[in-house]
C-alpha cells in the first residue's frame, strides 16, 4: 500500500486527470477545492487548509523532482490521512527542487495530533516516487 498507514488515504473520487492550473498556489486551491467538492473536507475548512498547505510551502518547496510535487499539512478538522491525485499534461510552476514543472501532484492533509505518522508516511512516500 503506497497511501496512508491504516487506510487508503487516496480519495479515489479526488483524483483530477487534467489539472487546470498552471501555478502553485491554484493547483494548490483545485485540489483542496474537489477534496470538499467529494466530501473528504469540510466546506467551512477548505480555505484554512489551502492556507496551511500554502504556509508550508512557503518553508520549502514540495516538488521533489522528476515532475512529482507533495504539498501537504496537517489541520485539526482532518481524523484520518486524506489524498488527492493530480496530473498536468503541461506542467504546474511548482518551484521544484530540479527546476522543471511539476506534472503529478499527491496532496495529502493529516489530522495535527499525528506529527510523526505524517512525517513517516512522507518520507515512505517520497522514497517510494522517487524509485519509480
Amino acid at each position: 500500500m503506497l497511501l496512508g498507514s491504516d487506510t487508503d488515504a487516496l480519495v479515489h473520487d479526488a483524483v483530477l486527470p487534467d489539472l487546470r492550473a498552471t501555478n502553485k498556489p491554484d493547483s494548490i486551491r483545485e485540489i483542496v477545492a474537489k477534496l470538499t467538492a467529494v466530501g473528504a473536507i469540510q466546506r467551512e475548512h477548505q480555505e484554512a487548509i489551502v492556507q496551511s498547505i500554502l504556509e508550508r510551502e512557503d518553508l520549502g518547496s514540495t516538488g521533489i523532482g522528476n515532475g512529482l510535487a507533495v504539498p501537504h499539512a496537517k489541520h485539526a478538522s482532518i481524523k484520518r490521512w486524506i489524498g488527492a491525485m493530480a496530473l498536468s499534461k503541461d506542467g504546474v510552476e511548482f518551484d521544484s527542487l530540479d527546476g522543471r514543472p511539476v506534472q503529478t501532484i499527491f496532496l495529502f492533509v493529516s489530522p495535527i495530533d499525528r506529527p510523526a505518522d505524517h512525517l513517516r508516511e512522507l518520507e515512505r512516500i517520497s522514497r517510494h516516487l522517487l524509485a519509480q
